[in-house]
């Protein structure tokens, strides 16, 4: 049963991922990425590591797909000019791909993630704690990587908002010190008029 559960979650983490970068709606391709959360999450759960489980599912499907959702469904994406120089463009994303994969290899290879290294994990305990394990790694064997991945995160944030407060010519930014040099004169003219009766 655990590796029918098992299956199943693969092959829903695989499609839900592939129809991601391969369906034109972004409304759809951010659904897909929810469901591939999810999928993601009940792995971790079959792999006992139920805080990264329930992270996953908070984090990303409760809080940042819910503001991607309306992010993308608010703003007013024009489809055909996104992919005006796609096939311009497609060798080089072909070769960032082909990169991509190549390194991902090297790094998730029979060497580190063999399966004979981890054919039959043995269960852990009633009282072990993976949120406790978790930490300990964290906070001691892998400080530097960590420490390196806020960093990288803070340099994203800074960026994030160095774009969206970069001038645009529809605002139009007040200057105090020109209003404060205005005088009547400039701005108001007084015209006088005669009077008119109504006959």
């Amino acid at each position: 049963m655990e590796q029918f559960i098992f299956w199943a979650f693969a092959a829903m983490l695989v499609f839900s991922a592939c129809m991601v970068i391969t369906v034109r709606n972004p409304v759809h391709a951010v659904l897909f990425l929810v469901v591939a959360f999810v999928a993601s999450s009940g792995l971790w759960l079959l792999l006992e590591a139920e805080f990264l489980a329930i992270a996953l599912v908070l984090v990303y499907v409760g809080a940042v797909m819910v503001l991607f959702l309306f992010v993308v469904m608010m703003l007013d994406i024009n489809i055909a000019r996104l992919r005006e120089g796609f096939i311009r463009y497609l060798p080089v994303g072909a070769a960032f791909a082909v990169a991509t994969v190549v390194a991902m290899g090297l790094v998730v290879g029979s060497k580190n993630f063999g399966l004979e290294r981890y054919a039959a994990p043995a269960r852990k305990a009633a009282g072990y704690d993976n949120t406790a394990e978790l930490g300990t790694l964290l906070y001691t064997r892998f400080l530097y990587p960590f420490e390196i991945a806020g960093l990288v995160l803070l340099v994203a944030i800074i960026a994030a908002i160095a774009l969206a407060m970069r001038d645009t010519r529809q605002v139009k930014n007040p200057k105090p010190e020109r209003q404060v040099e205005v005088r009547r004169e400039e701005r108001v003219r007084i015209v006088k008029m005669p009077a008119e009766r109504r006959t």
